[in-house]
């Protein structure tokens, strides 16, 4: 995959082209969805292909693991599928398969009618470089800001980049048992220590680039075994030469399945580049921060640069054509010229590969290209030999993040990756890990392999909404706080309101209907801090189906001095408080016959409802996870009592 290639390979690639005339499009079906709320009802949608002899058709819940064959059979002039057996609010993936001569095609949608917003994600843990942390302290204090409310929970830590891989995992091992149910990314920022494994090959030349490649899913990876005992492997160059006890592992395949999404930011060693590494990194920073507020947008359309064709059944460029499919629509995606295109207009997607050296990319463009020009695409795609080595010096993959508006690449072919999840509001981060662990359930080479890793935030979303702003909290008594906001400038739908407090520090959503003004009231029963954040949704259709998008929060924070114990003149008592499960409610006042218990949890949701009388009654608490939770006690006359009651 060199600039030249061998005369060998080229008569190879022409060999095949001649004998079955086959080209990138007939290995890939480009799917797109439309959809129906009632009856419920999902139409796949495909380009027709002239050499397709019939089509199968597979479907899994998104949260499933395997696909089960749905339709068999289909006509080689089928262009279409309906699906009737679907449900409003369900997440369903679809995969296609095309029979064509020699090989088949493939294509994959993520899609479904109305699907909830995916808003409270988990923990990120963030790794910093501290060389310049405190330089762009500015700079990451707002990613950290940016990162939390678009529903993450932040976990800091801090490395120097002479530190061992394995001290860095060890750190991140440690962060992830925290909470390792909630805990889904890692987002390696600055020159974080960069982990080498295996004995691979994934371009091809056995002559001079076999060896450990950059291995960042090491890092995603949490309880697997990896070792450094048996590659012993002298002939590579000096960076990728593997030895028994030198620091990089023997692993070519993830020895078990990864955890953690994984994203590097990284300029170290860019000299082709007049700014520094530390100017880079402010770069990329700020304009991250500007796309995640819809400060910098791109259109919805795509562009392929392939500078490989069939490749012998291999067609590194669909990855291009099956993946944005269902991001952009078939009729948005073009081929064409890589940077004289996103020179001149933007582009939110883009794919280009052919024959490369690690700081180019024939057909595309160079390392030096990237320096001088400023590309409008957001996320890309570069596929060619060598520079899927992203630690290289001036590293083209890498190159692309330096400049222009350019927030993600990865190198596709070998394996084929897999982002058509982002057209239902997945984060790149996801498409990541789900094209680490792939094996069975999506076509592909070199599955699992050790080096498959993304460039670029692993939180970026491909469709943005301007996020609200100025959150303000007028705080009535110190009890209740009454919050305003100004509403977001896109066209919504409505708003989601959420809080965490000093006895919990992961958000919790407070409305169970989406709120269409601009204002929302809170009892605060706990003293202390609350803070609170408020983020736009949007029904958004797109090309892969309909679901509800949701945007960056505002948020404010504000201090309650009610006590723990808000009392409105009606007396009671509850004990054990602690409590493990029973619990004695006492009431002293024989006002009234009986009185109405609710119970709620501290983002207000009521978990029961319970008629009590005055003296001795018992609630049993034992179905209820440990925790902070109130009982209201209220009389038929509107006097309450509410008070705080602790399980363990």
């Amino acid at each position: 995959m060199r600039k030249k290639l061998t005369s060998l390979l080229l008569a190879t690639l022409l060999t095949v082209h001649f004998s079955f005339s086959q080209s990138v499009q007939d290995l890939v079906v480009q799917l797109t969805a439309t959809t129906q709320a009632s009856p419920p009802q999902i139409t796949l949608n495909w380009l027709g292909d002239a050499g397709a002899t019939s089509y199968q058709v597979y479907k899994k819940k998104k949260s499933d693991s395997n696909f089960s064959l749905l339709q068999s059979g289909l006509s080689a002039t089928a262009t279409q599928f309906v699906d009737t057996a679907v449900q409003v609010g369900e997440s369903y993936e679809y995969f296609v398969k095309k029979f064509i001569s020699p090989y088949n095609g493939y294509g994959y949608i993520n899609t479904g009618i109305n699907v909830p917003e995916l808003d409270l994600k988990g923990v990120m843990i963030l790794v910093v470089d501290t060389m310049y942390a405190a330089n762009l302290a500015t700079e990451i204090a707002d990613l950290e800001a940016d990162i939390e409310k678009d529903g993450w929970k932040v976990e800091r830590i801090d490395v120097d980049r002479t530190d061992l891989v394995t001290a860095v995992k060890a750190r991140i091992v440690a962060a992830y048992n925290k909470d390792p149910q909630n805990t889904n990314g890692v987002y390696l920022l600055g020159h974080v220590p960069v982990p080498y494994s295996g004995d691979l090959v994934p371009d091809g030349h056995t002559n001079n680039h076999y060896g450990a490649w950059p291995a960042d899913g090491y890092y995603g990876e949490i309880d697997g075994t990896w070792t450094d005992a048996t590659v012993n492997n002298t002939t590579a160059p000096a960076r990728t030469q593997n030895v028994p006890g030198d620091g990089k592992f023997d692993q070519t395949i993830f020895p078990s399945p990864v955890e953690l999404q994984v994203g590097r930011v990284d300029f170290y060693n860019m000299a082709t580049f007049t700014e520094t590494e530390e100017e880079l990194l402010r770069r990329y920073l700020n304009k991250a921060h500007q796309y995640k507020h819809k400060q910098i947008t791109a259109v919805n359309r795509a562009i392929i640069d392939d500078n490989f064709g069939y490749f012998s059944g291999e067609a590194f460029a669909s990855n291009g054509w099956r993946n944005f499919a269902p991001l952009a629509g078939s009729d948005s995606l073009k081929s064409g010229d890589y940077f004289t295109n996103m020179k001149q207009r933007s582009y939110l997607w883009s794919f280009g590969c052919g024959g490369g050296s690690y700081t180019s990319c024939s057909g595309v463009g160079t390392t030096a290209n990237f320096a001088a020009d400023s590309l409008q695409s957001i996320f890309t795609i570069l596929f060619g030999s060598y520079f899927g080595d992203f630690d290289s010096q001036n590293n083209l993959l890498r190159a692309a993040l330096a400049n222009g508006s350019t927030l993600t690449n990865f190198w596709a072919g070998r394996p084929n990756w897999l982002i058509h999840h982002m057209g239902m509001g997945e984060n790149i981060g996801y498409s990541a890990r789900i094209t680490m662990n792939n094996s069975i359930y999506y076509a592909s080479v070199y599955p699992r392999y050790i080096h498959s890793a993304l460039m670029g935030d692993p939180t970026l979303r491909a469709y943005m909404i301007t996020p609200p702003s100025k959150l303000t909290i007028n705080n009535i008594g110190g009890f209740t706080a009454q919050l305003s906001w100004n509403a977001s400038p896109d066209n919504v739908d409505g708003y989601n309101v959420y809080m965490k407090n000093d006895s919990n520090d992961n958000y919790v959503k407070l409305n169970s209907a989406l709120i269409t003004g601009t204002t929302y009231s809170y009892n605060q029963y706990l003293k202390g801090n609350y803070t609170y954040m408020v983020r736009a949704v949007r029904l958004d259709t797109t090309p892969s189906g309909t679901y509800n998008n949701i945007s960056l929060g505002a948020w404010n924070t504000t201090f309650s001095t009610a006590v723990n114990e808000r009392d409105f003149a009606l007396a009671f008592n509850v004990y054990p408080n602690p409590s493990k499960g029973l619990v004695t409610l006492d009431i002293a006042s024989d006002e009234y016959e009986n009185y109405a218990v609710k119970i709620t949890d501290i983002s207000g949701k009521v978990l029961m409802n319970h008629t009590a009388t005055t003296g001795r009654n018992t609630l049993d608490l034992n179905s209820f996870a440990k925790g902070t939770y109130f009982i209201t006690v209220a009389a038929p006359a509107g006097k309450q009592s509410v008070k705080k009651i602790v399980l363990n």
